[in-house]
């Protein structure tokens, strides 16, 4: 029996899709029976990366992953934990999992202190953590934040426009489609590595590269809007994830 925290959430979805043997668990009072339990994979956090509550971020992203973890240690049940590409910071050039990181917000912070955390215990089962670049696909047109991919899908369906940031080709990112994120979760139940991997396509492109593919599609102009002042010191200008780690233990 595989437990999903955070199985309603956008990967969650997808994720117990993949697995017959799957239940899934939702935040309710805290408590998570881990009864007849043999795998663990923790997406349930708050995921948005513009929220500065550091309070809720504290207690939601860090305290319960912590708890949680500890008492998977107990009963020795293997645990996955879902961090970010966002741990690498704003000025990032390479990300390769040895990397310096330099959280850039509050979120980004939340997740490297779980990954802290794990890698400065010793750990009686695989302890699996994936920094998932951006994640795109089926089942997020309910976030704040969704993948520019979806966002520019659904401007074009009720807009008839698509919207992008002024300089927008000078802003890259790795962007990994879900299926191939559930593929090496699932891919990595079997491992019994331990440590921090990364989970994106390995290519970088721009945000006008993708809105130009998705006008293309939908047969839609492209509306250049100014990039928000609230946004430059924490906006990520490059990733492209280094996938020679994770690669070498899937291959």
């Amino acid at each position: 029996m595989i437990l999903i925290t955070g199985h309603r959430g956008f990967i969650g979805r997808n994720m117990m899709a993949a697995f017959n043997d799957a239940r899934g668990y939702e935040w309710g009072d805290g408590y998570v029976d881990l009864s007849n339990v043999s795998h663990v994979i923790h997406l349930g956090a708050i995921s948005s990366t513009a929220c500065e509550d550091e309070a809720a971020l504290k207690l939601q992203n860090v305290d319960f992953t912590i708890g949680l973890l500890n008492r998977c240690a107990i009963r020795k049940i293997p645990f996955q934990f879902a961090s970010s590409a966002a741990i690498y910071g704003t000025h990032a050039t390479t990300f390769c999992e040895t990397d310096v990181a330099a959280p850039a917000n509050a979120y980004a912070r939340s997740k490297y202190a779980v990954e802290n955390y794990i890698a400065h215990k010793e750990w009686p089962m695989p302890v699996q953590v994936f920094r998932y670049f951006n994640v795109y696909g089926p089942h997020e047109e309910h976030k704040d934040q969704p993948s520019p991919y979806t966002k520019f899908s659904l401007q074009a369906k009720h807009k008839g426009y698509i919207e992008v940031f002024e300089g927008s080709e000078n802003y890259m990112r790795d962007f990994v489609s879900v299926d191939q994120v559930v593929a090496t979760h699932k891919k990595m139940l079997d491992k019994s590595a331990k440590g921090m991997y990364n989970i994106g396509s390995g290519i970088a492109k721009s945000f006008r590269a993708v809105a130009e593919e998705v006008a293309a599609h939908f047969g839609v102009p492209i509306v250049e809007i100014p990039f928000p002042e609230h946004l430059r010191n924490t906006y990520q200008r490059y990733t492209k994830a280094d996938m020679r780690k994770t690669n070498s233990v899937l291959n």
